[in-house]
């Protein structure tokens, strides 16, 4: 089971939030074994490895996964030596012959084609959580949406 995450770089973490999503996690993954597919980029992002990172804790079938969009040298020297050390595994998706400026786009397409589950903040109906949150719906998805954004 893959469970991935977006959600606006823009985002004041809280209880309430934090609850909710280890609810979903105990009601949608339980004790399965899980990856929990994670971009590392902006609060959202951060939030989401904390309680990713919490549900860990006692639910030790789960894998953090650092999704990464870039692969180059210096990438690898100035950001994924860090990320080793806080994920269970990094994983590129095969996107080099995509544009670079395009990359984290692309893993997003990614991450949301392998989830069973799809975790979001989206508040609002513009940028890359947006847009990925409508390529889970295209894709038809389950997505558990803490912002209050309807469409």
């Amino acid at each position: 089971m893959i469970v991935t995450f977006c959600g606006h770089a823009r985002f004041s973490k809280s209880e309430d939030y934090e609850q909710k999503i280890l609810a979903f996690l105990e009601e949608k993954v339980g004790v399965l074994p899980a990856d929990m597919y994670l971009g590392g980029y902006g609060e959202f992002d951060s939030f989401a490895y904390d309680c990713c990172k919490k549900y860990k804790e006692t639910h030790p079938n789960i894998s953090l996964v650092f999704v990464t969009p870039y692969l180059t040298t210096d990438y690898q020297c100035n950001h994924l030596q860090y990320q080793e050390t806080r994920y269970d595994s990094i994983l590129y998706p095969e996107i080099e012959d995509k544009p670079k400026r395009y990359a984290i786009t692309y893993r997003n397409k990614y991450m949301v084609e392998k989830a069973d589950y799809v975790v979001a903040y989206v508040s609002h109906n513009w940028g890359g959580a947006y847009t990925t949150y409508r390529h889970a719906k295209r894709k038809h998805k389950e997505i558990f949406n803490l912002g209050n954004f309807k469409e």
